[in-house]
């Protein structure tokens, strides 16, 4: 169950990305990441109103907020990758060594200890990430602005994963929160670009709900399986843009790209046996 909740998880991720990469087209990125966080927040309330928690300490929404303050870098990065154009440089370094940094802190820190077939399907995640996004080396400003990304992804489902379950669903409205108080001075910069006709508000307001849900369901899937796990097989979502790219918008796949789709598939059925 919890590796079903993961890829669902990251289906959901998968959708969000893509729709809020199109809509980046059409408004300032600081618009779809703010406007994002309060849709998210929405949500993120409303599910913790109707799914009600056994008992809620500080300490769970503290590491609510800080996995909050994670998800407020991890798009502030990744969209400005978006904005420059660097966004084939910034998606596979910041989810291939997100994901390092999480299984890494999972198993020194956290203790965790997958089996064989789980190492293996880590293993083989790390570079098909890598040609699913059809990453490619080279220093310079995406480079960086993916590793801060990378940084906050780790942070994000890092700390998220040690809510205790009793707390329900709060964690996640508390880290909403926290992400819209990060990004909060960047919208304030950008204030002319949040006033939007109505119809790209609800979209953006839509994209973060999205974006509010794939959380519930990692927090949800965190509480049931290994944290590595759940991070590794969450963090698969970039396999989906390319695939709805392909079917919606008739974009071209590369022989990379289909080398990494298929080492997905490779290591979400290893993890799922792990």
């Amino acid at each position: 169950m919890g590796a079903l909740l993961a890829l669902s998880s990251a289906v959901v991720y998968g959708i969000v990305d893509f729709a809020g990469g199109l809509l980046s087209r059409h408004i300032h990125h600081a618009a779809v990441t703010f406007l994002g966080q309060l849709g998210g927040l929405l949500l993120a309330c409303a599910a913790a109103l109707l799914i009600p928690a056994d008992t809620v300490h500080t300490a769970d929404l503290l590491w609510g907020a800080l996995s909050g303050v994670g998800s407020g870098v991890a798009m502030r990065f990744l969209n400005r990758g978006l904005s420059s154009g660097a966004m084939s440089v910034v998606v596979p370094v910041s989810a291939v060594t997100g994901v390092a940094l999480s299984v890494l802190c999972g198993v020194l820190v956290l203790g965790d200890r997958p089996g064989v077939m789980a190492w293996l399907g880590i293993a083989v995640t790390v570079p098909a990430l890598w040609f699913v996004s059809g990453g490619r080396g080279g220093a310079g400003q995406g480079t960086a602005d993916g590793l801060l990304a990378s940084a906050g992804v780790a942070v994000q489902y890092l700390a998220l994963g040690q809510a205790a379950s009793a707390s329900g669903l709060w964690p996640v409205a508390a880290g909403r929160v926290a992400a819209v108080l990060v990004l909060l001075p960047d919208a304030a910069r950008h204030a002319r670009r949040l006033r939007l006709p109505p119809g790209r508000c609800v979209q953006a307001l839509l994209i973060g709900a999205g974006a509010a849900l794939g959380l519930v369901l990692y927090l949800l899937a965190a509480q049931r399986q290994l944290l590595a796990i759940a991070v590794v097989l969450a963090s698969l979502y970039p396999a989906l843009p390319v695939i709805l790219g392909l079917a919606l918008l008739h974009e071209r796949i590369s022989r990379r790209q289909a080398l990494g789709l298929l080492g997905a598939g490779v290591a979400t059925v290893l993890l799922t046996l792990g």
